[in-house]
């Protein structure tokens, strides 16, 4: 198996984690200092997975939509694609389409993530 295809199978198997809802599962594919950078800036792994813990961030689905992108560069890889989820916050029903791009990068257990940075997906 590559490089990239072992990073595309952790990535579906987080997005299969988040979708159970699982925060200390969620957090395995996470490195300690991970950070998730959205329109309102940077927010923390314990924000994260307090608020999927505590039902306050709840994932239905999450899809990737195409334009998936993998770019090894020695223990670090680069992931962007498009991806659509649904879910919940506070109660309130979302639905996304976004462009995210994730950093991994190789540690003793295997690939992690260490940064997610997502945008609102347009037409173009």
């Amino acid at each position: 198996m590559t490089v990239e295809d072992e990073v595309r199978a952790r990535s579906a198997a987080w997005d299969s984690a988040l979708v159970r809802n699982d925060a200390p599962l969620v957090a395995r594919f996470m490195t300690e200092d991970w950070v998730y950078v959205g329109p309102t800036g940077p927010t923390p792994k314990a924000d994260v997975i307090g608020w999927i813990a505590a039902g306050r961030l709840v994932h239905h689905t999450m899809v990737v939509a195409g334009g998936e992108r993998v770019v090894p560069a020695g223990d670090t890889v680069l992931l962007t694609a498009r991806k659509t989820s649904s879910g919940s916050w506070d109660g309130a029903p979302y639905e996304a389409d976004e462009w995210i791009s994730e950093v991994y990068v190789r540690t003793d257990n295997g690939w992690r993530c260490a940064l997610s940075q997502k945008t609102v997906a347009v037409a173009g």
